[in-house]
């Protein structure tokens, strides 16, 4: 024999041993894994194991629904501040379309309805426009138990002497010849029917006498409508009693007597006292 045939044979013998052995080896181990499922099977097959799982479920499943049970309250807690945090996403989103809205609109240039003028509608005047101021002066206040138709004649006469420079002595005599001539009323007369036609304030009937200071037409004082006008009749007397000479040193009475001729020439004196009263108001 070759030596290389007894080192081959020799492993040839080792190789079976190893063989067989582990032949032997994997029968054992195998067999005891068959027989143990063979017996787990059997094991879940019997009733008191299944009885075990279904109660082992059981308590799984009371238990995650203990967890679940636990774990609601906190949702009622997180639910409303969903709800806010959506609220104030859906204002904010409002808001924003608002705006855009607003933008989007174009501004009126028209003026509105209630801004336009309406046609009856008129700027009210001013005062003064509505009511020019009188040129005229304030009605002087009575005085010596005169009425104001009084005190207006009263004024009248006054007035006319100063612009004819009449001293203040002869004033006072015009002023107390119309108070006992006509009680300073502008007198028509029931004579002179045409004296009706003119103001007047009263009514007398001697001859044809008119006027303030009861002037006769007949007599060249003037026409009937210029006796009946204030003015024109206190010119008349100032202008005849300038013609009267030194009648600055006669008094008050002698003075109206020259220019009236009267049949009563101490009548004018009672009168020079309420005469000078009045003229000192009036001047």
């Amino acid at each position: 024999m070759h030596p290389d045939d007894a080192y081959t044979e020799k492993t040839t013998q080792q190789s079976s041993a190893t063989q067989s052995t582990d032949e032997t080896s994997t029968e054992r181990t195998t067999r005891p894994v068959r027989t143990s499922s063979r017996g787990l099977r059997t094991l879940l097959a019997s009733t008191p194991t299944r009885v075990a799982l279904a109660a082992g479920l059981t308590c799984c499943l009371g238990a995650a629904a203990y967890v679940g049970t636990r774990q609601t309250p906190e949702q009622p807690e997180q639910a409303p501040v969903a709800e806010a945090a959506t609220e104030r996403g859906n204002a904010a989103e409002r808001a924003g379309r608002s705006l855009l809205r607003d933008d989007a609109t174009p501004a009126s240039t028209s003026p509105s309805p209630t801004e336009t003028a309406s046609p009856t509608e008129t700027a009210s005047p001013t005062a003064t426009e509505q009511e020019p101021a009188s040129s005229e002066p304030t009605p002087p206040q009575p005085v010596a138990g005169l009425t104001q138709t009084q005190m207006d004649n009263a004024k009248t006469i006054v007035d006319v002497g100063a612009e004819m420079n009449i001293p203040h002595r002869g004033l006072i005599v015009a002023i107390a010849t119309a108070m006992q001539e006509s009680t300073l009323l502008n007198y028509a007369n029931a004579s002179v029917p045409e004296s009706q036609n003119y103001p007047h304030e009263a009514v007398g009937w001697d001859h044809d006498s008119v006027g303030l200071f009861q002037q006769r037409a007949s007599t060249g004082w003037g026409s009937v409508a210029e006796l009946m006008t204030p003015t024109y009749a206190a010119k008349a007397f100032y202008q005849a009693l300038l013609q009267v000479p030194g009648w600055q040193e006669m008094s008050v009475a002698w003075a109206a007597q020259s220019v009236q001729v009267s049949a009563f020439p101490d009548a004018y004196a009672q009168h020079e006292s309420r005469a000078t009263t009045i003229v000192r108001a009036l001047v």
